[in-house]
């Protein structure tokens, strides 16, 4: 535990306080209002418990513990993926050397070999699988299936590892901003911070935006924006989500990481513009593939895509955001 933060550490600790309070106001709403179904809002406090106490527990216990937990993250996403997707009974070897890709992509990551973590997906698995799939010789539905494929390996797997790089930030003496350390622990241990920093405010963004929605996107700013895609996001929610995430990043940033406050400001607006555009483009796919969630994995949630389709956008810029700063 000596390399969290005591800023990280207290974190922890609010986000438990958060699930109690959000616990027993569930039970009061049920008690005030017994006529009314609430056992999804029920099961998705439950779910949020597992699931941040999964997180938690493996953040304290070490960084590579974390990037296995994040690695495992993706392997289940790749698997809901895979499994809504149609794929060519030809290709069920080809999906060996997808799946093979995982540990493979986060063993990079938690090295911290930049060079081989940016370019093994995007360029080496581009190369390989399409490559192993006319070795096979089948060639109906190809585009379609190495398009998928690599479409799954990149959202699945190349974005979210982005996450676990996060662990192995630590600012250069050269870099083009100073670090504001928020304590002596966070000068040699940088990456749990920002991986509760971009988790966090990832996931309250939804949170927001949603409330917003529901609040004055029945008032004001009542335009849809996207109404082809998901009827239910205004530009109420989007400019109200994103201010308060804005507003949120501003106040957590310089207490949480390395980040000052107009770096924290300008990760707030990254966060919260690419959470909605990563929320809407999961919801298009979905559309597309006649679904209502990827999966079952998360009661009251849906599946693992459904909860991490924010991150898939945040985590890869956030990354780049950070690296460019201080990297």
């Amino acid at each position: 535990m000596n390399h969290l933060a005591p800023e990280v550490r207290t974190t922890i600790l609010c986000l438990f306080a958060a699930l109690a309070v959000s616990s027993v106001l569930t039970l009061l709403i049920q008690r005030v209002k017994p006529d009314r179904d609430y056992r999804e809002l029920r099961s998705r406090v439950r779910t949020w418990w597992t699931i941040v106490g999964l997180f938690s527990v493996t953040l304290v216990w070490s960084p590579t513990a974390t990037v296995a937990f994040l690695g495992f993250v993706s392997f289940l996403g790749l698997k809901e993926f895979l499994s809504m997707t149609p794929t060519r009974r030809a290709d069920r070897r080809v999906l060996f050397y997808a799946y093979l890709a995982v540990p493979i992509q986060y063993y990079f990551a938690a090295s911290a070999w930049y060079g081989m973590f940016i370019v093994f997906i995007p360029v080496l698995m581009f190369v390989w699988l399409p490559t192993r799939m006319w070795m096979i010789g089948q060639t109906d539905g190809f585009l379609r299936a190495a398009g998928s494929l690599h479409w799954a390996l990149m959202i699945t797997v190349f974005s979210l590892s982005h996450a676990a790089y996060l662990l192995a930030i630590q600012p250069a003496e050269g870099a083009r901003f100073p670090a504001a350390y928020p304590s002596e622990i966070s000068m040699t241990s940088a990456g749990p911070g920002l991986l509760m920093f971009l988790i966090l405010v990832t996931e309250l963004n939804d949170i927001f935006q949603y409330m917003w929605g529901k609040s004055l996107g029945r008032t004001l700013l009542t335009r849809k924006v996207a109404p082809l895609v998901s009827p239910g996001k205004t530009w109420a929610g989007l400019i109200g989500g994103v201010a308060t995430t804005v507003a949120l990043a501003a106040w957590l940033g310089p207490r949480l990481t390395i980040m000052d406050l107009p770096r924290s400001v300008l990760a707030g607006i990254i966060i919260g513009l690419a959470g909605f555009a990563g929320d809407l483009c999961l919801s298009a796919l979905k559309r597309d593939l006649k679904i209502k969630d990827f999966g079952a994995t998360l009661p009251g949630h849906g599946g693992i895509l459904d909860r991490v389709d924010s991150l898939i956008f945040t985590a890869p810029l956030f990354l780049h955001f950070v690296y460019y700063c201080y990297g």
